[in-house]
């Protein structure tokens, strides 16, 4: 029985063991190991044993029991784990009273507790919590070859504390606030990123010492952690007029990892140093590197060099520093939040402008004939979709409203109709109303300007004569359909959209491919859908029905109360040619409106022009037929018969043409003995 007990508090033993700190902020405490569980050890508040120590990896080391042994196994942390000095390689087992190194803390493995230096028999918390940083030596010093010297390192700033006693404890700190509020007054009326981190470099070469500086930014300051290696050079500034080189990869870690700034003298001991002509040409003997935070997000660094031994950066700038680079963060969160609300108000703009062009411009399609009915079921099923639409078709023919209908009928009615001309301006010019430029891009670009597809986002974008595009606009137009970011004239910066595009043409697109003309990837892209409009000449019965609206409408627009147009009148309209279509339709109809002296449009009030007179059916029907010695009642009878067929046998409109009441067509029908032909 005893035996069997003594086995049994042995094999306890081996498996239960304990950590004791014995250096560093956590010295005197002591945490229980045990052989089912892995204790990592590191500065991130995830791991078992938090230890506050800057030298210390986020993710340090990790101890666990392994084939009846304890172990130490080394997790890539940047300085090591060190016993005696030296840090090691692989798994270690673990004896007890082994010590093992972490930054500037001490370890000690052991499976007795009584055995730690407090004499404190009582075991705290399996997990520590992180001291705040305000609590770390300020003179925290690495302790691996090949890295500068930390000898600063904090996450406050007393110029924004507002305790008066601290900024008066020396004059210089007085001097430096006021210039903070000056700067930040300039800051803050800056609209440009580049020019608000050269105005920001040029005040901090005005306080501290240094003589080299950039202003780095993340492109998506929105990620969960940062990658010093993902910053982007906004602004840079060497007295000596030296290149730009990047700081030390382990300062701007320590940095980003920290979220406080850091000052480091012994620059040229970083193993990225040695290994650059330039650097070493730099002779740089001190950095500051300040995060610019923003809440929880990381914007960037700023990065400060000195090459002169004898006045190296110290503490006092690397606070002036951090005041700066969180002033910056507030005035670039400002220029995001303005470039927003500019986006939205172009966008607003742009809605207001097509509510108002949807006051004047009826949305539904007028007519009656074969072809608009086709089109219209042909629009209530691609609106739905999301697809891409190529409309075919006249100059005049409604293009544009078929565009609306196809908006106003999709998933997107609630988003902006954005119409653009591509016909309309030069190449540079179309590039700019489409994609936006930036400030100072070209002569007369005073501010950012946001392009057509910004403004369309979520929406629908009409982009007319889109066969006009030049093929360098056509390349940049077919990323942007193919879902790419672009950027805009003169930036840098990516933009995403989401845009249903629309696009039109009165060109043989075929025709302009085979003379390379128009790319044949774009062309593909565009004719997803295709809808063809047909020109007014082609469906003559939609000419008095066309007619009587917009003569509605131009009453109402005009003040007028014109209420009918003539049969005479009608039959004028409805015999002209409409080179210029339905648009040239809607210009005669407002004229006669305006011109008209009373309530009824007559036929010396229709004034049309001499192009589409040549087109009208009589005219052309009297060219083909030639003269035939007949008589007037034949003629009359042939042409009755005529204008049913074209009309389709529509009574009411072939009287309005004829310029006869349907009583009068009936006995005209009776006394020739005509019946309309059976359908077979």
């Amino acid at each position: 029985m005893n035996m069997q007990t003594r086995e049994s508090d042995t094999a306890i033993i081996k498996t239960t063991a304990h950590l004791v700190i014995r250096s560093g902020l956590l010295a005197g405490t002591t945490v229980p190991l045990h052989s089912g569980q892995v204790t990592t050890v590191g500065r991130a508040t995830t791991n078992r044993l938090v230890i506050p120590d800057e030298i210390c990896s986020r993710n340090h080391c990790e101890i666990f029991f392994d084939g009846g042994v304890w172990k130490l196994r080394d997790l890539g942390s940047r300085n090591g784990t060190r016993v005696n000095g030296e840090p090691i390689s692989g798994d270690m087992q673990l004896t007890e009273g082994r010590q093992f190194q972490i930054g500037n803390t001490v370890v000690s493995f052991t499976f007795d507790p009584r055995n730690r230096a407090t004499g404190d028999d009582e075991v705290r918390n399996e997990t520590m919590a992180i001291a705040p940083l305000d609590t770390i030596r300020s003179d925290v010093r690495s302790n691996a070859e090949g890295r500068p010297e930390i000898v600063h390192l904090t996450d406050k700033t007393r110029y924004m504390s507002g305790d008066a006693e601290a900024l008066s404890a020396r004059d210089r700190a007085g001097q430096e606030a006021q210039r903070l509020v000056r700067l930040g007054l300039k800051m803050g009326a800056e609209t440009d990123v580049r020019r608000l981190s050269e105005i920001v470099l040029d005040g901090l070469f005005g306080v501290t010492s240094a003589d080299i500086g950039a202003v780095l930014l993340f492109k998506d300051a929105d990620l969960a952690q940062q990658d010093h290696r993902k910053l982007d050079l906004v602004a840079y500034k060497s007295l000596d007029s030296r290149p730009f080189e990047r700081v030390s990869d382990y300062v701007s870690s320590v940095a980003l990892e920290s979220r406080a700034a850091v000052v480091a003298h012994d620059v040229n001991a970083d193993d990225k140093f040695k290994s650059s002509d330039s650097l070493r040409a730099m002779r740089a003997e001190s950095i500051i590197c300040a995060p610019i935070r923003s809440a929880d997000r990381l914007l960037g660094l700023i990065q400060l060099y000195s090459t002169n031994p004898d006045n190296r950066l110290e503490p006092d700038d690397a606070e002036f520093t951090l005041a700066v680079a969180d002033q910056l963060a507030g005035a670039l969160d400002n220029l995001k939040e303005r470039s927003r609300l500019a986006a939205g108000l172009a966008r607003a703009e742009t809605e207001n402008k097509t509510l108002r062009e949807q006051l004047l411009i009826e949305t539904e399609l007028v007519g009656d004939s074969e072809s608009i009915r086709r089109l219209r079921e042909k629009i209530l099923r691609i609106a739905p979709t999301g697809a891409t639409v190529l409309i075919r078709g006249e100059s005049g023919v409604g293009k544009e409203l078929v565009a609306r209908a196809i908006h106003q009928h999709s998933n997107r009615a609630n988003g902006p109709f954005v119409t653009m001309n591509c016909a309309a301006l030069s190449e540079s010019l179309l590039e700019s109303e489409l994609f936006g430029h930036e400030k100072g891009s070209f002569t007369g670009a005073v501010g950012r300007k946001i392009g057509k597809f910004e403004q369309a986002h979520s929406g629908t974008i009409f982009l007319d004569e889109v066969g006009e595009m030049s093929p360098a606009i056509q390349a940049k137009f077919l990323r942007v359909l193919e879902g790419h970011p672009y950027e805009r004239v003169g930036g840098g910066a990516e933009v995403r959209v989401d845009v249903r595009v629309v696009a039109a043409t009165n060109r043989d697109l075929e025709d302009s491919v085979d003379q390379g003309r128009f790319r044949k990837d774009l062309y593909f892209r565009l004719q997803v859908m295709e809808l063809v409009v047909e020109p007014l000449r082609d469906r003559r019965t939609d000419i008095a029905i066309l007619a009587k609206h917009f003569m509605q409408r131009f009453s109402k627009k005009c003040g007028r109360s014109v209420t009918s147009i003539l049969p005479a009148a009608l039959s004028t309209l409805v015999n002209y040619g409409w080179p210029g279509n339905v648009r040239e339709l809607q210009n005669t109809i407002e004229r006669a409106v305006i011109l008209c002296s009373g309530d009824t449009i007559g036929p010396n009030d229709v004034q049309l022009s001499a192009l589409g007179k040549n087109d009208s059916p009589a005219i052309a029907a009297a060219s083909m037929t030639g003269y035939r010695p007949i008589s007037i009642e034949i003629i009359e009878q042939e042409h009755i018969l005529a204008t049913l067929e074209w009309t389709k046998w529509n009574k009411s409109q072939a009287a309005h043409i004829l310029e006869i009441e349907r009583s009068t067509l009936d006995r005209k029908l009776k006394k020739y003995e005509v019946e309309r032909p059976s359908r077979r």
